[in-house]
């Protein structure tokens, strides 16, 4: 009688072991007014996510490999791609009941999209690449990070009627305290040297000197007029800070 009842048992748990193996991702992805996808396919563990849009903004295509060994620990531990047209972006992500989000691995290149930024303005074109061996997220703002951002061919205005930028790179050497990242130019109209500071509210707070460079448009150079006074080698301070 023994034998038979732990047979049972064995049995209704493989049974549930193969429907949670084979959960469909259609079950359990939530849809609402403010977040919301296409289609849905594939399993919990292995899934996609076609046409996600979240807060009125449509962000892609996500698919994810779930590690389901890490759920014993508490952690909810991914492999998470994004496509959006024209680049791709993807990650190891990393959440636990502790609620630190920590991304790993981090390589996008991506179109530059105002409309996902709305900090930046909305006539504002280029490309964004980043490669991140370490990202980590608490209550919203960055608290480390390390590897380099980058901001490629940026432009100002509509199409046929815009104004280089030039590009520009972010490298954050990772340690302790807020994070600290070196920003320069990778060529272009101006000459940029200075630090990006990621401050806890979250926001940032932004040094730096800029100067044109022979052949800059004019319209540049007098902008930068309202800098202040160029130092001994033309360089103008810059200076920002900001809070979201």
């Amino acid at each position: 009688m023994k034998r038979t009842v732990w047979i049972t048992v064995l049995a209704v748990v493989a049974f549930l072991a193969m429907i949670i193996a084979r959960l469909p991702a259609s079950w359990v992805i939530p849809s609402s007014s403010k977040t919301s996808c296409t289609s849905v396919g594939g399993t919990v563990w292995d899934g996609v996510c076609n046409g996600l849009v979240a807060q009125g903004q449509a962000i892609g295509d996500i698919s994810w490999e779930l590690h389901g060994s890490a759920l014993l620990t508490g952690k909810v531990i991914a492999a998470v791609m994004l496509a959006r047209p024209g680049g791709t972006a993807r990650a190891n992500l990393e959440y636990g009941f502790d609620r630190h989000l920590i991304a790993r691995d981090v390589k996008a290149d991506l179109p530059l999209d105002p409309s996902l930024l709305p900090q930046l303005p909305a006539n504002l074109h280029g490309r964004l690449r980043a490669d991140l061996d370490l990202l980590r997220v608490d209550k919203r703002a960055v608290r480390e990070v390390r590897g380099v951002i980058e901001a490629l061919d940026l432009q100002e205005g509509p199409p046929g009627q815009s104004s280089p930028f030039g590009s520009y790179s972010i490298t954050f050497p990772g340690g302790g305290g807020n994070p600290l990242g070196r920003l320069r130019d990778l060529g272009g109209p101006l000459s940029v040297e200075g630090s990006l500071k990621l401050t806890p509210e979250p926001g940032f707070e932004l040094r730096t000197l800029v100067a044109a460079r022979p052949g800059a448009p004019a319209d540049l150079e007098q902008q930068l007029r309202y800098l202040g006074s160029p130092d001994a080698q033309g360089r103008r301070p810059f200076d920002m800070t900001a809070t979201f």
